[in-house]
């Protein structure tokens, strides 16, 4: 289990709370990585992460983009929020729009490489660039993405463990796009074991530091669990 100290703040008081503009400016910066970060694991074509699993399978049956989906399922996903009493922040919103347009913009320019090397190569890039996104977006401090929001609530009214209520919505986003027809492979495997330490490593470089403002209060968030 990885324990990162965050701030604990209401989505007003993320806004309020000091060095705004290097957390927006960082937050836009993590969240266009993200989906930079999500194409290059597609077009390695190597299997995809849990979610991305999900989205290639609802692909496979409409005629959205991979973009598309992400921002959709990233609405649906707010949705559950509701019953579990999450409030998003601006990252938040954010979140759901920019990385499925960030993504669909990449997919646009890369293409997949010849060979395996090159493919795993391509892989291990999109792992390691969306380990530095994903801490970049969280340490902005502007909220969580509606994924991980969905895992935090559920945790707090379960009262079951972050491992348990991770690991459970993982795999059952994992096995309806598997049924749905989305690639698992080997990437699925590399970001399974990867991600947790990569972003446990770089969060604390990428946390921006608040200070002691009054309206900051700290709390103990668990990251990479």
């Amino acid at each position: 289990m990885t324990r990162t100290s965050l701030a604990h703040l209401s989505p007003v008081e993320q806004l309020r709370a000091p060095r705004l503009t290097r957390r927006l400016v960082q937050l836009l910066l993590g969240l266009a990585l993200y989906g930079g970060s999500m194409a290059l694991i597609v077009r390695a074509s190597l299997g995809l992460d849990p979610w991305d699993v999900l989205h290639a399978g609802i692909v496979g049956h409409t005629s959205f983009s991979f973009g598309t989906v992400v921002v959709i399922v990233g609405f649906v996903v707010l949705l559950l929020w509701i019953p579990l009493r999450q409030l998003p922040g601006f990252g938040t919103l954010a979140n759901v729009v920019l990385i499925g347009v960030a993504c669909d913009v990449a997919l646009g320019v890369i293409s997949t490489p010849d060979g395996f090397w090159a493919r795993l190569a391509m892989l291990v890039a999109g792992v390691v660039l969306n380990a530095l996104a994903g801490a970049l977006y969280i340490g902005s401090q502007l909220g969580t993405g509606p994924r991980d929001g969905l895992m935090t609530g559920l945790t707090r009214r379960t009262g079951r463990s972050v491992r348990l209520v991770r690991t459970s919505i993982e795999v059952s986003v994992l096995v309806v796009g598997f049924l749905l027809g989305g690639a698992v492979g080997l990437g699925t495997v590399v970001y399974a074991l990867a991600i947790g330490p990569l972003v446990h490593w770089m969060l604390p470089w990428a946390t921006v530091d608040l200070g002691a403002h009054p309206i900051v209060r700290e709390e103990m968030a668990l990251i990479g669990d």
